[in-house]
C-alpha cells in the first residue's frame, strides 16, 4: 500500500516557558542537568513541518497554498504560546488542519531553534 504525503515548513518567532522546571526537581536539579532557567518566559525560533496525506499525485493540495494558509494562521507577530510545549502546540496546529483537511492523515514537527522538539502523527480516517 503507498501512501504520498506533501510537506510544508515554516519558522515562527514565539515565546513561551515552563513554569514546573523551577521548582520540580527532576528539571531544578541544581547540577550539570538543571533547566530551571526554562521557568522564565524566554525566545525560540519555532521551526514547523507539516506532512499531509494527499490522494493522488497532481496537486491534491497545492503546497506552495498550504503553506500560505499555515502561515496565515499565526499572523505576522511573534507566538505567545503560555507554558505550551512543543507537542502542545502540534496538537493546536492539528486541530486546525483537521478542520480544513477533515480525514487526512498529518504528521507535525515542531522544534525549538531546529535544534530539540517533537513530532506528532495524527493517524487518518480515509
Amino acid at each position: 500500500m503507498k501512501k504520498t504525503f506533501i510537506y510544508v515548513s515554516i519558522i515562527k518567532e514565539g515565546y513561551h516557558c515552563f513554569p514546573e522546571a523551577g521548582t520540580d526537581p527532576r528539571y531544578a536539579t541544581g547540577d550539570y542537568y538543571d533547566v530551571s532557567h526554562l521557568a522564565a518566559r524566554h525566545m525560540h525560533y519555532f521551526y514547523i513541518k507539516v506532512w499531509i496525506e494527499v490522494n493522488h499525485s497532481n496537486r491534491d493540495i497545492e503546497f506552495i497554498q498550504f503553506r500560505r494558509w499555515l502561515e496565515s494562521l499565526y499572523g505576522s507577530n511573534a507566538l505567545t504560546l503560555d507554558s505550551k510545549s512543543c507537542e502542545m502546540i502540534a496538537e493546536d496546529l492539528y486541530a486546525k488542519i483537521s478542520e480544513k483537511f477533515p480525514g487526512q492523515e498529518v504528521r507535525i514537527d515542531v522544534s525549538e531553534d531546529n535544534i530539540n522538539g517533537a513530532l506528532v502523527e495524527f493517524a487518518g480516517t480515509n
